[in-house]
């Protein structure tokens, strides 16, 4: 057979790029978001319903809930990432039919895209929340081939001994699947039987911190999100508010996960003034008007509210980040062998302090 007849009968790669892929990349959404729109039916292709896998060029016609994408948005991603430290009472989700608030009502209106959330936080849980423009960063920082540490502050009420921490880290089994803490460290603060720990996981599964510790008896009554890979939730950053990071920092968090960096979108002064006004703002502590009710789950809720101040976890024990100006840097760039993956449960770990514990 001549080469000719070779090429002939190999079959034609398909063309273009998954649809998924094109509008994560524009920030329509996150490939998550858009393969659940998919199968919504409300994604159409040249007026036709799309299908998962389906690949597009920049000659189809993409309209989501009947808005027509225009194509020369896809020529070039904005990469903007902003940090939200999330209060208790907040859902993960742009519109809720029952009214509560969501993460999204603070924050600021992109002018080209529109806010992605990196990972989700139940309603009771507080801390750090990333959202970025660019749907591939969100994608990948949120992907578990990435192996992005998620670091969270606990108050769990009952007895803890060894043995039990030691089974936290070995794994145990969910009703989703084995799942275990790569480390677990005892926090300052706590009395009686409530107890302060730092702990961190490597997936971001539904509810799986908290599910972990209740495998074990235990109750977890606080729970908050303190890191998520390189970055730190600062004490800098009051509850409810925001802040945008700066071209290093995103720079630092798209590298983690093999991205090149992307120059932030150049701002008119008018524009840029208006972003100050708006980050001066949300440097501010909430307003008694402003703050949010503190909803306990149903089996709590005759619990005896203790002040905030007195439930506040402990900061992480490490050296604070160079200051600029008013404020530090929330990402801390890892040597490069901080960027190995972790170790598997009972393999032997390299010397040193790498990803998978919290952070000195």
């Amino acid at each position: 057979m001549s080469d000719k007849d070779l090429q002939e009968t190999q079959p034609t790669p398909p063309s273009g790029e998954k649809l998924q892929k094109v509008l994560a990349r524009i920030g329509v959404g996150s490939r998550r978001d858009v393969e659940a729109w998919i199968s919504q039916g409300r994604i159409k292709v040249n007026g036709v319903a799309a299908t998962l896998g389906q690949r597009v060029d920049l000659h189809d016609a993409i309209a989501v809930d009947g808005k027509l994408i225009k194509r020369e948005e896809a020529a070039e991603a904005t990469r903007r990432v902003i940090m939200y430290n999330k209060p208790d009472g907040e859902i993960c989700t742009r519109d809720d039919p029952e009214g509560r608030p969501t993460v999204f009502d603070r924050l600021p209106r992109p002018k080209e895209g529109r806010w992605i959330n990196i990972g989700r936080l139940d309603i009771n849980t507080t801390g750090l929340l990333l959202f970025t423009t660019d749907g591939e960063l969100a994608n990948r920082l949120m992907h578990p081939s990435y192996e992005m540490d998620r670091e969270y502050a606990v108050r769990v009420r009952g007895e803890v001994d060894d043995e039990m921490i030691d089974r936290l880290k070995a794994g145990v089994m969910l009703e989703d699947g084995p799942a275990n803490f790569t480390d677990i460290q005892k926090a300052p603060g706590g009395e009686g039987f409530n107890h302060w720990y730092h702990c961190v996981v490597m997936e971001g599964r539904n509810r799986e911190v908290r599910r972990l510790w209740e495998s074990q008896g235990m109750v977890v009554s606080r729970l908050k999100r303190v890191r998520f890979g390189p970055v730190f939730l600062n004490s800098d950053l009051p509850m409810g508010r925001w802040r945008e990071m700066s071209q290093g920092e995103i720079d630092i968090l798209a590298a983690e996960v093999g991205l090149q960096p992307v120059a932030l979108p150049t701002l008119n002064l008018k524009a840029k003034d208006k972003l100050e006004r708006l980050q001066r703002k949300s440097t501010r502590p909430l307003g008694r008007g402003e703050r949010v009710r503190n909803l306990r789950p149903a089996q709590e809720a005759g619990e005896r509210q203790p002040r905030e101040a007195a439930e506040r976890p402990a900061r992480p024990v490490r050296e604070e980040a160079p200051r600029k100006g008013n404020r530090g840097s929330a990402v801390a760039e890892r040597p490069s062998e901080m960027r190995k993956r972790a170790t598997k449960p009972g393999a032997d770990k390299p010397a040193g302090r790498g990803r998978g514990k919290p952070r000195g």
